[in-house]
C-alpha cells in the first residue's frame, strides 16, 4: 500500500535458494481499464459521487449531517483515484480507496487489515459496509487511515470507528423516480433476473445491481 506507513526490511540472502518464489502471473492492463471504467459508470449513476471536490468542501457538505452520512469523491492524492468522506462521531473525515489488479479496498490502520475484503468495484465495497443489503444487519465498524481535521487532531494518523449508513446525493444529481424504484427492487430481491419483467426493465436493473 502506498499511503500506509509500513516498513519492510529487505535482506540479501547469502547463497542461492533452492526453492525461489514464483513470480506473480502477468496482469493484463486492459483489465484495469475495464474495472475502473465500470466503477466510474456505477458512481456516475449513484448520485452520491461528487467528483473533484476538495476534502474541505466534502467536510462542509457533511458537517451538519447525521453520523454515517457519506459521499465519494476524487482523491487529491496523485497516487489514488478515490476517497470516501463520511461523518463520524468525531466529525467529518476521509479515507482513501486502495486499488490494485482489479480490486478495491479501504486504506485502514485496523489490526485486522489483512482480513479486510477487497471488491471488484467501489459500489460493492460501499454496499458491504452499509450492511450488505440484509434487513436488520448493522454496518461494520472499521478503523480507516483518516485525513484528520487539523483543528481537532494532533496525531498525523488517527483511527476512528467508521459506519456507513446514508449516502449524500449531490443536489443536481438527486436520483430519478426510475432509479429510486430500481433501488427498492434491489433491496427486496437477490435475483432480479428471475422477476417477471420485460427484458428492457431487467436490463435496467442489471445496469446498477445495488441498493444504495
Amino acid at each position: 500500500m502506498v499511503a500506509r506507513a509500513v516498513t519492510v526490511l529487505h535482506h540479501e540472502e547469502r547463497g542461492g535458494s533452492c526453492c525461489p518464489h514464483p513470480s506473480p502471473p502477468p496482469w493484463d492492463p486492459a483489465k484495469d481499464l475495464r474495472c475502473i471504467t465500470t466503477t466510474f459508470q456505477y458512481l456516475q449513476t449513484s448520485g452520491w459521487y461528487w467528483g473533484s471536490i476538495s476534502a474541505s468542501e466534502a467536510r462542509e457538505a457533511l458537517l451538519k449531517k447525521p453520523e454515517g452520512t457519506f459521499l465519494m469523491r476524487d482523491s487529491s492524492h496523485p497516487q489514488y483515484m478515490l476517497a470516501l468522506s463520511v461523518k463520524t462521531r468525531c466529525g467529518p473525515t476521509s479515507v482513501r480507496i486502495e486499488y490494485s489488479r482489479g480490486s478495491f479496498w479501504l486504506d485502514s490502520i485496523s489490526p485486522v487489515l489483512p482480513h479486510l475484503q477487497s471488491f471488484p468495484d467501489v459500489l460493492s465495497l460501499i454496499q458491504h459496509y452499509t450492511g450488505s443489503g440484509h434487513t436488520g444487519q448493522t454496518s461494520d465498524d472499521i478503523h480507516p487511515k483518516t485525513q484528520p481535521d487539523p483543528d481537532k487532531h494532533t496525531a498525523k494518523d488517527s483511527g476512528v470507528p467508521l459506519k456507513l449508513m446514508h449516502p449524500l446525493h449531490k443536489p443536481e444529481a438527486f436520483p430519478s423516480l426510475q432509479h429510486l424504484t430500481r433501488l427498492t427492487i434491489n433491496r427486496r430481491t437477490n435475483c432480479p433476473k428471475q422477476l417477471p419483467l420485460p427484458k428492457p426493465l431487467l436490463h435496467y436493473l442489471q445496469d446498477y445491481p445495488f441498493h444504495i
